[in-house]
């Protein structure tokens, strides 16, 4: 009787430890398939983008590039230590930004704009906006002024030509944060605006218009 009953006992604590681990699987895998079923929505969400998102990433690099080429000819034609020190912030700043947008260019199989391509052509040609259809772009003539430009006059040249480039780049961005999907793009727009409209400001105090 008694080994009967230990056996029967023995018996019910094998069911029931087998009962709560089924339990606890069940239970596992049905809160697994919640999070993965989530999850895809979350990542679509959050790296969707649209025509607006490509629009920027092809557009604000070429833009990047030609303040980079500006900001690299004051350091040995600025005569100011300000201007030669902004120079540095303004490249320090975008060339990041251009690695950026590339990635997400070729990560969405969409055209990266080469430092050779000629942005001077229509949209329609290349897919891109043409240099001339970006604000506060510099055409040829201001950029080979600028390059002939030293000391006073080049600190001069240099933050007027670059004010102006400065607000069509703020433009863009705020083009983008209206329109765009993408959150990381979004969101270097917005570091655009405030950093940019920020240099602005230390521009024009430089010139004396503050």
């Amino acid at each position: 009787m008694t080994t009967r009953t230990l056996a029967r006992r023995a018996a019910l604590v094998v069911a029931a430890a087998t009962a709560a681990l089924t339990l606890t699987a069940c239970g596992g895998d049905t809160s697994g398939s919640g999070a993965k079923a989530g999850a895809p929505g979350a990542s679509a969400t959050a790296t969707a983008h649209n025509a607006q998102d490509v629009r920027f990433a092809q557009g604000m690099i070429p833009h990047h590039r030609q303040a980079l080429e500006m900001a690299r000819l004051a350091a040995d034609r600025a005569s100011s230590a300000r201007v030669k020190d902004l120079a540095a912030r303004i490249e320090e700043a975008q060339d990041p930004e251009i690695r950026t947008m590339t990635g997400w260019l070729r990560s969405w199989g969409e055209q990266v704009p080469t430092a050779g391509m000629d942005h001077s052509a229509h949209a329609g040609h290349t897919g891109m906006p043409g240099m001339a259809g970006m604000p506060g772009m510099m055409g040829d003539d201001d950029m080979a002024a600028l390059r002939k430009a030293h000391g006073k006059a080049f600190d001069t040249a240099f933050l007027s030509l670059m004010v102006e480039h400065h607000r069509g780049a703020v433009e863009m961005a705020g083009t983008e944060r209206s329109k765009g999907a993408y959150g990381p793009a979004r969101r270097t727009a917005d570091d655009i605006v405030t950093a940019q409209n920020a240099e602005i400001k230390e521009m024009k105090k430089l010139l004396g218009a503050g």
